[in-house]
Parts: structure tokens; C-alpha cells; sequence
């Protein structure tokens, strides 16, 4: 370990070439926070669990390797990012913060999410954003670069998730390297041929909107979601979104609007209204 005057740490996750268990290395990043540094630097790391689990201080934490489950579970405060991939369960019950991922993430990520705001350059499983929720001025965001798998926001209740479908798989410019936006060619990014969301799309949603980019088949829609109208109010709703990814992602804007955007909303905020039985016992 060491430290620098800008208090900033960095934690070797495998010292001498021993792996350590996910509970010490979440007990080292909580003790750097105690100890007043506010940027950690997570080295070697390979699939440790729960990485930021829980911490409200307004810190960053980045994380080079590949980070394990839960990352960002129950996180309310600090921005992580990720130079690697993400198991499932990324931002699990989110309350605030942001979470980047140069890489994949795959299923249930955001689940529960209350706000905060997940970006992923890469691709996507099942079932993400399953149970969002939003209230007042708190919803979550969550932005896929690539393409997602079945039952993209399942029961959502609320917030907004983003779906670009776009590869960059040519776009690293030394794949030596750690991804990050400076090792992203702009001009090399390309957009994936087909679909770039499954089936049961939104099933059983009742609060939110899923923004797809380009266009969306009806087979895809899941019980109880609609396709909507994409108006000028959902164009300043997605703006600031995009331009942060752009931010993040090394990715030309005008490339983000291409084709345009399928929104899908519930058909009603009670879908479930007529499923149970109101007579009076």
C-alpha cells in the first residue's frame, strides 16, 4: 500500500500473489476512508465480492481486474469505476453515487436501485433493473453501451434505463491496456446488426421508461409494457445522460442519437389492479 500528498491510496488485492478474501479487502478500503483519503486505486483485483458495499462518503474508488459480485450493493456516496468487467448484482438496492463499468456487467444489475446512476460500456444479461424504484428527485439511471439479454426491467417501478447497442470490440486502441476513455478510438466504435434487447422487454413494469435505441419489434414486449411516443421531454431527459456517457466513453454524441429512440412504458402505474380479488371477505 502506499499514499500520496493528493490523498489518494492504492490497495494491492493480491499481494505476493496470494488473493485476498473479499472481507479484508473491503476492510482496507473502509479504513482508507476512515483515514481521510478519498481516492483508493484497487489493484490485481479478480472477482471480490460486495467492493464498496455500503459506503456513503463522496469517494472514488477504481478498480483495475475484474470485480465480483454485488459491487456497489446498498453504496450511496462514492463512484466506482471499473477498468474490467462486473459480475452480477452490480449497484444491487443503489441509493446514490455512480458506477462505471469499462467492460461487461452482466444479469440483475440495479436491482432495486432508489437513485444513483450505473454506466456500462459493454454488454448485458437478464433481468436488469428488475424492481427500480423512484421517488421525488431521487432515480436511478442505468446506461448499457452494448446490448442486454431477457426481462430488461421486470417489474420496474420507476427510474430510467438506456439501451445504445453499440460495440466497441475494435475501438481499444492498445487492448494491453487497462480500458478507460483514453484508450478508446472514437472513429472506430460501431453499431452491433440486429436486435439489441430480447424478449419479455419491461414485463410487468409500473413506473419508469426504458429508452431503446433504434427500433424495438412488438414480439419483445413484455405483459403490460407499451411502446410511447418519443417527445421533446424525453429528449431532455436523455440529454444529460448521454452526454455523460459520451464523457465517459470517448463516444461522439451525434453517434448516441443515431437512429433515434423506442420508448417503452407501463400500460397503467396498477397493472396488477384486476389480478387480485377485491370483494370484501
Amino acid at each position: 500500500m502506499k499514499m500520496d500528498q493528493q490523498k489518494k491510496f492504492t490497495i494491492d488485492a493480491e499481494p505476493q500473489g496470494k488473493k485476498l478474501h473479499h472481507k479484508e479487502l473491503n476492510e482496507k478500503i473502509r479504513k482508507a476512508i476512515k483515514d481521510g483519503h478519498t481516492w483508493i486505486t484497487l489493484n490485481n483485483v479478480s472477482g471480490q465480492r460486495f467492493i464498496g458495499a455500503g459506503i456513503k462518503e463522496k469517494v472514488t474508488i477504481e478498480v483495475y481486474g475484474d470485480a465480483g459480485l454485488d459491487t456497489g450493493v446498498f453504496s450511496e456516496g462514492p463512484t466506482i469505476i471499473v477498468h474490467g468487467n462486473s459480475e452480477y448484482l452490480l449497484g444491487n438496492t443503489l441509493n446514490g453515487g455512480e458506477l462505471v463499468v469499462y467492460g461487461d456487467s452482466w444479469d440483475i444489475t440495479g436491482m432495486g436501485a432508489r437513485s444513483g446512476k450505473i454506466f456500462v460500456m459493454g454488454e448485458g444479461g437478464s433481468r436488469i433493473g428488475i424492481h427500480m424504484k423512484e421517488f421525488k428527485d431521487k432515480r436511478p439511471v442505468i446506461v448499457y453501451g452494448g446490448r442486454v439479454k431477457q426481462y430488461l426491467g421486470e417489474y420496474m417501478a420507476g427510474g430510467i434505463i438506456v439501451v445504445l447497442g453499440l460495440d466497441y470490440s475494435n475501438a481499444i486502441i492498445d487492448p494491453k491496456k487497462p480500458i478507460s476513455k483514453d484508450n478508446i478510438d472514437p472513429k472506430k466504435i460501431k453499431e452491433h446488426q440486429g436486435d439489441i434487447v430480447q424478449s419479455y422487454l419491461g414485463a410487468g413494469i409500473h413506473g419508469g421508461a426504458i429508452y431503446v435505441r433504434g427500433t424495438v419489434p412488438d414480439k419483445y414486449l413484455g405483459i403490460y409494457a407499451v411502446k410511447e411516443e418519443f417527445t421533446e421531454s424525453d429528449k431532455e431527459t436523455l440529454k444529460p445522460i448521454l452526454e455523460r456517457y459520451s464523457e465517459l466513453f470517448n463516444t461522439p454524441e451525434d453517434l448516441l442519437w443515431k437512429n433515434g429512440y423506442t420508448k417503452v412504458r407501463p400500460i397503467s402505474s396498477r397493472p396488477f389492479e384486476k389480478v387480485y380479488n377485491s370483494t370484501p371477505i
